[in-house]
């Protein structure tokens, strides 16, 4: 078969005693319940692996639940954990509510920090987990930088790569020990699974893995199949969300109620000179702030959309438009006052995008 099949199921056959007690063995390959993978899961699992440029790869049924996990997988009571002010809202939810009840002492860092962060590494620092571009405002994060320094005192560095994907950013070749993918948006691609995935290195495989299991995680054969779909078509999709996103943003740029674009890929950005050094490429995913604006003359905005969906996730074929809250921060407050929206390019033609989004744009200033 061209595909990997959908291998269904739970209960696996032994054929002899020696046989099932060979299935026991650590680090033998074939598993000895569903739970613990298929050919399917493999299959995948190996892929990502591959593209990450890690050791293993083990997926997760979401994408939060790879960021939990890998979180889970190093800390332990009395650990300090360094997590980017800009990561995605709710794995600092999980931070903030979860880990602290556990006795790990959570602390934000400043996603510009770089190499300033060995301000905040102490000797119980354990992790430091990162985000770049970061969740919704888009700072590009000198990966290599903090690597350097988490790992003097032999932190455990997590990046959220899922911006990018395994194609545009390369994380074990920055200092990464865990990328995480949530799969659910460009792997899977069609916005018709919800998948995560966690790969590692050989230094972070065995307590990753551990963990994953000890919780229970696995993962569905029929979203495993789709995510392996989805590998097919990444490169072809990728580079027309790139192409897309950054057109769009250069013509929202442009409009007079537009106040600032977070992309970074345009030459102007603040985080273009770290990305065009650490990265292959960019995906369709940036943000927008508008100018002051009350929320009826945002709903006339929305409702003058027609090609842009309003929904969460990104990642498929189609466009979305999303008003996000004002991003929480406890290292640097956010300075811009208007309303701040997140912006998915999808596969369509640019050009209708771009008129889609003027008309609306015109349409909430004549309101004005």
């Amino acid at each position: 078969m061209v595909n990997t099949p959908v291998f269904r199921g739970s209960t696996i056959l032994s054929n002899s005693l020696t046989e099932w007690e060979s299935r026991k063995l650590p680090g033998n390959p074939y598993a000895s319940y569903g739970r613990f993978g298929t050919p399917t899961t493999r299959a995948l699992e190996t892929a990502l692996a591959e593209l990450e440029g890690g050791y293993r790869s083990i997926v997760f049924p979401s994408g939060l639940a790879a960021c939990t996990h890998s979180l889970l997988a190093l800390l332990q009571p009395g650990d300090h954990a360094l997590i980017s002010d800009s990561v995605y809202g709710p794995t600092r939810s999980f931070a903030t509510k979860v880990l602290t009840r556990f006795g790990i002492d959570v602390e934000f860092f400043d996603p510009l920090a770089a190499g300033e962060i060995r301000r905040q590494i102490r000797p119980s620092t354990r992790v430091v987990f990162v985000e770049s571009p970061g969740s919704t405002t888009f700072e590009v994060q000198d990966i290599p930088a903090i690597a350097e320094e988490a790992h003097k005192v032999d932190a455990f560095v997590v990046m959220d790569n899922t911006w990018a994907t395994p194609l545009f950013f390369k994380p074990f070749e920055h200092g990464v020990d865990i990328s995480v993918q949530a799969a659910t948006k460009y792997i899977v691609g069609h916005s018709d699974a919800l998948l995560g995935a966690a790969t590692a290195n050989e230094r972070a495989w065995a307590l990753l893995q551990q963990t994953a299991h000890d919780f229970g995680q696995t993962a569905g054969p029929d979203d495993l199949y789709l995510a392996l779909r989805g590998l097919r078509s990444l490169a072809v999709r990728l580079h027309r969300h790139w192409e897309n996103g950054v057109l769009l943003a250069e013509s929202m740029a442009r409009h007079p109620m537009v106040a600032q674009v977070l992309h970074p890929a345009l030459p102007g950005d603040a985080g273009h000179a770290l990305w065009r050094r650490d990265f292959r490429g960019a995906s369709g995913l940036f943000g927008v702030a508008l100018k002051p604006v009350g929320r009826e003359a945002l709903g006339v905005f929305f409702d003058s959309l027609e090609l842009f969906g309003i929904g969460l996730s990104w990642g498929g074929y189609e466009s979305l438009a999303l008003p996000v809250d004002a991003p929480t921060r406890a290292v640097r407050p956010w300075a811009l006052e208007g309303p701040l929206l997140r912006i998915h390019a999808g596969l369509e033609s640019c050009n209708d995008l771009m008129r889609d989004m003027q008309s609306a744009l015109d349409r909430m200033q004549r309101h004005l």
